[in-house]
């Protein structure tokens, strides 16, 4: 049996979920999809310049699978951009970082995430 996977932290959703080519119909593009946790991994690498280890940290993950996550995310984006593809960002298995713990009606415990 494989072991369970850990939900991913990630800071915030995207600004847009959908970036396509101008002045082409969205049902005339080819799309990818970018999972959530992936936007976040280039977010902390590219933008935030934090290095591996400590990126991973703060995505609850290890660094192997750190650079795996920015790996496909950049061969994703890579993919978009040189064959004009339209990038869907959405999915992925991961959890706000301090996303809060609710209860049911019955009063167990739920935590607010997505999962996909």
């Amino acid at each position: 049996m494989p072991r369970p996977r850990k939900l991913r932290f990630v800071q915030g959703g995207p600004m847009s979920n959908i970036f396509k080519p101008r002045g082409i119909p969205a049902r005339d593009l080819e799309e990818v999809v970018l999972p959530i946790e992936g936007l976040e991994a280039i977010r902390l690498s590219e933008l935030e310049k934090l290095d591996h280890e400590t990126a991973a940290a703060r995505m609850n993950v290890s660094r192997q699978t750190f650079g795996r996550i920015l790996a496909e995310a950049r061969q994703t984006l890579a993919e978009a951009v040189v064959m004009g593809k339209m990038i869907r960002i959405q999915g992925g298995f991961y959890t706000m970082a301090g996303a809060k713990k609710g209860r049911c009606k019955r009063g167990h415990e739920r935590n607010r995430n997505e999962r996909g």
